[in-house]
């Protein structure tokens, strides 16, 4: 009777294992840091690195004023992952994180907490402000540390960097005072993107553009002298502007040599305008009677400010400029040479007055005529009353000729959020031709090597087109512009003694010195210092972080200059890699890398930016308490970095699944590598084929993953591994060699076979692994080794011994695999047709057509490749009726049921089974393995 038969299960050789199946990732995690920290990891991988080559990738440090976000967690990753990976391949691979502590970051956090008291910054001593700057940068810095620590990312997080280091204020010092005595500063006046809230000038990388409404106004200028007198009678040439609060800071007009201009009667006006452009300019103003009178060539003539007779009595002519276009307004540009870097170049060109019309608040100075204390933007960023009184005043004086609205981008501050003005101020500036900068940091880029190749097409037109680097910043938070000025000759003291007495104080007190102590004590006895004007402004947060390089890298005994490697968003090409280069460059000659990655900005499933408001921001924190640091790591290497990524709930959903297949792959590993020990591997000669095609695969797969790691493309890792584990082991190898690992004798060369390449295949997989899941593949080690071997990440990757590969094995088995896949592509419809429940009842008649690939299945038991019973292989061209795929025409499959007996413990349907007389439920091998564990009892 059936319930008397004998149940063979513990006859099996199953899978054992404790590694569980479900993950437990934010339980499990914070466990294997705290072995890494008991270990001392980091120091341990010093020790043992200590006579490799070093391998530096410098942090871009990021501002300590927050939690972190993905985007850092990106970034960390990223850097984490490379470090990992370079251990790995033999390099003393040091990871020292930084900070960067200074600007305007921290400062708006300090003010917003004052606003919110309703205090003024201002009316705050500065050494006050300044400490209160410092204790919250401490603060962030030490949440930060944990939080980039929970990510996994392994580093000198004892000993970091942070850009407010007295010691590091004191390089920083040094090295501006670099620029003092080579004589690249100078002091100038120059319109820069101007911060009303914040009332400071901002750096590029400080600016975002958003979508803004202005006023548009057309205004006519009358010409008052001409080369022809006919152009002076009654005839005005028009401009269009989005800022109207900038015409009392008109002083010329630029029009364009590729455009052609012509005189228009408008009523009892003379008009000119461009003829790309005159009809748009008409509509603008409701005008549908016009007529075009003539051709009208700009070039000479000069103008009459429309206020001229309150205060504007000066020439405004007319000049060429090569960024006139036809895209908008009337082909004549408003030319504001305190308001805009093409106006002030081109007003520079022609030696043209550049006025200072608003002062840091936004308000017109007491100076500007008819407009003196009107605003143009409040504390707050809000339109003031300067747009409505200049449009007010061009009405009274007949000079308006239309006006309207306009949407578009417009630069506002990334803080306050607020609209930035265009602001001519007295600032300190790094000239780019002193010296050839701008040839040196050309020439530096073509010497580094850019991932991805666009890199360096962006910032090399970014240096070539950029204008002195404007150093200063009006704020308190920072390192000063360590210069005094002579009050009387205006000229810069440059003096060794003097600078060293500044850097000696700074080290000792920090930058808090410059302003703390008497200047005296600075100049010493061979100055007086009522002679001298004690600069006060704050350098330029990126000139900081630019120096990290000096500070960091030169400083530490275990870092070296130049790095192998800068890493941050593809915005740094205008900061860090910017500035970075620029200070190098002009002090050193060149670039302070060899390489240069980059990775774009993280945006929702939808390919909208991250906001608070609109909910979609991705909290890196939360998604560690819900899924685990390893959930966020192995999404950084699924996505193509290089690029923007998108992230959101669906995402991390297949993520997840992802992560649950590869952690499926190693606990089968762990579970049939149970109490296997070296003494059962075998040696390669012995080894069944199906186990030297998947060394031969290891081979390949070894090789590209170094690449992959070597070439900073970690989704082609991630992708390689994904795959290899997913499809050729758990779908392929796996699953042919479950039936000779759970029932085959001990002795069996498959199953010995296959424990030896599983072998192979565990240390191979947790080591590439190793830098991207570095959690699981810790305990996936821990499983199998327990904590007495050192910690995966102490290891090399494998060595494939060149011997694995064999190219003809591995084309030879590409062919196999076609055939396979023809065979479980039939089966799979059988199943679902429910002809047959498992492919073990099937015993498919396969056709091929092609005579090599024929010959190719003879030495092979394709029943036990493709997972059935019995197989029949023809070497014929498959009948119409045989199931074929479109990309192996040469295989056709036609199903057919398997004749014989069920055997009871390894469920094949054989002719041979019971043909062991004391085992009548079984075949012959089966037989043989039960025989064999019932003779251990």
């Amino acid at each position: 009777m059936e319930e008397d038969l004998r149940d063979y299960r513990e006859t099996l050789n199953l899978p054992q294992t404790d590694f569980p199946m479900k993950a437990g990732l934010p339980k499990r995690e914070p466990e294997i840091l705290a072995y890494w920290e008991k270990i001392g990891l980091y120091d341990r991988l010093r020790d043992a690195a200590k006579d490799k080559e070093k391998f530096v990738l410098h942090d871009g440090p990021p501002y300590a004023n927050g939690d972190i976000h993905i985007g850092h967690a990106l970034n960390k990753i990223l850097k984490d992952i490379i470090v990992r990976a370079r251990q790995m391949t033999g390099k003393n691979a040091v990871y020292v994180p930084g900070w960067d502590c200074h600007g305007l970051p921290i400062e708006w956090k300090i003010e917003e907490q004052y606003r919110s008291k309703g205090l003024n910054k201002d009316e705050v001593p500065a050494a006050e402000f300044r400490a209160e700057c410092r204790s919250f940068a401490e603060k962030w810095v030490a949440t930060q540390s944990k939080q980039f620590q929970r990510l996994g990312i392994i580093g000198d997080w004892d000993k970091p960097y942070t850009t407010m280091a007295f010691d590091a204020e004191a390089v920083i010092v040094q090295e501006f005072q670099k620029f003092v005595m080579n004589g690249a500063l100078y002091r100038g006046s120059k319109p820069v993107m101007w911060s009303v809230v914040e009332k400071t000038a901002l750096a590029e990388a400080e600016v975002e553009y958003e979508e803004h409404v202005s006023p548009t106004i057309f205004v006519k200028f009358p010409v008052k002298q001409a080369d022809d007198p006919a152009l002076t009678d009654g005839v005005s040439a028009v401009i269009w502007t989005t800022t109207p609060w900038t015409i009392p800071g008109n002083r010329a007009m630029a029009f364009s040599k590729a455009l052609s201009y012509g005189l228009y009667q408008v009523g009892d006006d003379k008009l000119i305008l461009s003829d790309d452009l005159a009809e748009r300019a008409m509509n603008a103003a409701d005008i549908t009677d016009f007529q075009r009178l003539r051709d009208v060539e700009p070039e000479g003539l000069i103008c009459a400010h429309p206020f001229a007779g309150q205060g504007y009595d000066f020439d405004v002519p007319i000049l060429a400029g090569d960024f006139v276009t036809a895209e908008t307004g009337t082909g004549l540009v408003h030319i504001a040479p305190g308001h805009g870097q093409d106006d002030f170049e081109l007003g520079l060109k022609h030696q043209i007055e550049v006025p200072f019309t608003v002062d840091e608040a936004g308000v017109y100075f007491d100076h500007v005529p008819i407009f003196a204390g009107k605003k143009v933007l409040d504390e707050n960023g809000k339109n003031g009353d300067a747009n409505g009184a200049v449009i007010t005043a061009l009405i009274e004086a007949n000079a308006l000729f239309a006006k309207g609205k306009l949407r578009h981008q417009y630069p506002h501050s990334w803080r306050s959020k607020a609209p930035l003005i265009f602001r001519n101020t007295p600032q300190w500036f790094v000239s780019m031709e002193h010296d050839n900068l701008r040839d040196k940091a050309l020439k530096a880029i073509d010497e580094v090597n850019w991932f991805p190749k666009a890199g360096r097409n962006r910032i090399y037109a970014m240096i070539e087109n950029r204008p002195d680097w404007v150093l200063s910043r009006q704020r308190a938070w920072g390192v000063p512009l360590t210069v005094f000025i002579h009050q009387q000759s205006g000229e810069i003291l440059r003096d060794e003694a003097v600078n060293q007495r500044i850097v000696e104080a700074v080290k000792a007190q920090g930058a808090d010195a410059w302003f703390n102590t008497d200047p005296q004590v600075f100049l010493g006895d061979t100055y007086q210092a009522e002679d001298y004007e004690q600069v006060t402004d704050i350098l330029d947060v990126w000139f900081d972080s630019g120096t990290t390089h000096a500070f960091v890298l030169e400083e530490r005994n275990d870092l070296h200059w130049p790095a192998d490697v800068y890493l941050e968003g593809s915005d740094q090409h205008r900061g860090w890699f910017h500035s970075s280069l620029l200070e190098s460059c002009a002090t050193r000659g060149v670039a302070p890398y060899k390489n240069v990655v980059t990775h774009g900005f993280t945006m929702d499933e939808k390919g909208r930016k991250m906001s608070k408001s609109m909910g979609n921001a991705v909290d890196p924190l939360k998604v560690i308490d819900q899924s685990g640091a390893e959930i966020i790591r192995l999404w950084t290497t699924s996505c193509d970095y290089s690029e923007d990524q998108r992230i959101g709930p669906e995402i991390i959903k297949a993520n997840t699944d992802a992560y649950r297949k590869m952690r499926n792959c190693f606990r089968f590993l762990l579970g049939n590598l149970s109490g296997f020990n070296d003494a059962e591997k075998c040696d390669l000669q012995d080894l069944p084929e199906l186990e030297r095609y998947m060394l031969h695969r290891l081979g390949e797969v070894s090789e590209m993953v170094r690449a992959g790691y070597e070439d900073f493309d970690f989704r082609r890792v991630y992708q390689t591994l994904f795959n290899f584990m997913t499809v050729e082991l758990s779908a392929f190898y796996f699953d042919i060699r479950k039936d000779a690992l759970y029932c085959d004798p001990d002795n069996s060369p498959a199953r010995r076979g296959c424990y030896t390449v599983m072998d192979i295949t565990f240390d191979c997989l947790t080591s590439w692994l190793a830098p991207i899941l570095c959690f699981t593949t810790e305990e996936v080690w821990q499983s199998r080794h327990g904590e007495t071997r050192d910690s995966i990440h102490e290891q090399q990757f494998p060595d494939i011994p060149a011997h694995y590969k064999n190219d003809e094995l591995g084309a030879k088995w590409d062919i196999i695999r076609k055939i396979r896949r023809v065979v479980t592509g039939a089966l799979e419809i059988e199943r679902q047709e429910k002809r047959i429940g498992s492919s073990l009842e099937a015993a498919p008649v396969v056709f091929i057509a092609n005579t090599d690939w024929f010959d190719k299945t003879q030495d092979l038991n394709m029943a036990d490749i493709c997972i059935t019973s019995q197989i029949d292989i023809r070497n014929e061209v498959p009948p119409a009726e045989a199931f074929t795929l479109d990309d192996v025409k040469e295989v056709g499959v036609i199903p057919a049921l398997a004749i014989g007996q069920k055997c009871r413990r390894s469920w094949k349907i054989l002719p041979d089974v019971g043909s062991v007389e004391a085992y009548p439920d079984l075949s012959p091998r089966d037989a043989q393995a039960v025989s064999a564990y019932d003779s251990q009892i």
